[in-house]
């Protein structure tokens, strides 16, 4: 047996066999973050990991300095889209090893946006290298779409079903994220986010908060990064897995690298279908692991569904030293 041991309740993790040979644990999934959950100096808890290669890796490939990034940017230079992607799948990769080699190997992955390719690596669909290409296209792509027609997000809380149905009337803002039954994410452009910000009680909902993000993603604003990230993705080099990935946007559970390489693609202007991904976990999920940085979908996940033990990690040594 392998993964978390239990003594008297409290679950310690374990490093029991090679992680090649490690059975899948189906009652855990890992959560793997987008790029909204990193912070400067994000990588400087994680520097003494032995994963910490896969930063030099990911930056011969990315042709960017991302030990740089996670070590000694500020926040506000992390913010921008073409830097906060790939250094927030180098420090998800990093948890997620430290977590296998823990003796802890999810069945279930599950990713929020940029996570998803994060996820994919992790499941070994998509290699470290392609993964880190994607991305840096992603990134890219995305920044240059965003400079061609200024946009950002705005977060709504405090809403019902008739409230998100009022968005469908929206000018120039879609729905980008639903990350519970009253969380939404808007993206648009000033002019819509404008209006939105000034009427969003009279639509149903208590709070609307502008996000600090590089332009207004999960929405038909994107469309120009599509054909650059397409290219992209017929490049790849697809593998198989045995672990079981659940798409953002239709909420449903896929293997196929077909099936992935179209979701990717749509991903860019459909909005996230969070909630129905985390209801797709079947009831014998009862452990969500986030991977770094951040614990932001610890926190969604917790309103959407119960689980009976939820860990996020902010360093290598808080991982090494957890015990519930």
């Amino acid at each position: 047996m392998c993964g978390f041991e239990s003594h008297s309740g409290h679950y310690n993790f374990v490093n029991m066999r090679e992680p090649a040979s490690l059975d899948f644990r189906d009652d855990v999934v890992a959560l793997f973050p987008g790029q909204g959950s990193l912070t400067g100096g994000a990588g400087r808890a994680w520097r003494t990991s032995p994963h910490w290669a896969v930063v030099d890796q990911i930056s011969d490939v990315a042709r960017v300095d991302v030990a740089e990034l996670l070590l000694d940017a500020s926040d506000d230079e992390v913010v921008r889209t073409d830097r906060a992607q790939i250094a927030t799948f180098a420090l998800s990769t990093i948890g997620y090893r430290e977590l296998v080699d823990r003796g802890v190997r999810p069945r279930y992955l599950l990713g929020h946006s940029l996570g998803e390719f994060s996820a994919l690596v992790a499941s070994g669909l998509v290699s470290i290298e392609d993964g880190a290409r994607l991305i840096s296209v992603r990134g890219a792509a995305m920044a240059r779409a965003a400079a061609t027609t200024e946009g950002s997000m705005v977060a709504l809380m405090g809403g019902d079903d008739d409230a998100r149905a009022q968005l469908q009337h929206l000018e120039e803002a879609w729905v980008a994220n639903i990350n519970g039954t009253g969380q939404v994410v808007v993206s648009g452009t000033r002019r819509g986010l404008d209006d939105l910000l000034a009427r969003h009680r009279e639509l149903g909902w208590r709070r609307a908060t502008p996000l600090a993000v590089g332009g207004a993603f999960h929405s038909p604003l994107m469309v120009p990064a599509q054909g650059e990230l397409d290219q992209a993705l017929a490049n790849v080099t697809w593998g198989t897995t045995e672990a079981m990935l659940i798409a953002n946007v239709d909420g449903t559970m896929h293997t196929s690298a077909l099936e992935w390489r179209d979701l990717l693609s749509r991903q860019l202007t459909s909005p996230v279908q969070f909630l129905d991904a985390t209801l797709a976990l079947p009831q014998s999920v009862t452990t969500t692991v986030e991977m770094p940085p951040g614990a932001v979908l610890t926190g969604l996940t917790k309103r959407i569904r119960p689980f009976t033990v939820q860990l996020s990690f902010a360093s290598l040594l808080e991982l090494e030293e957890t015990t519930l």
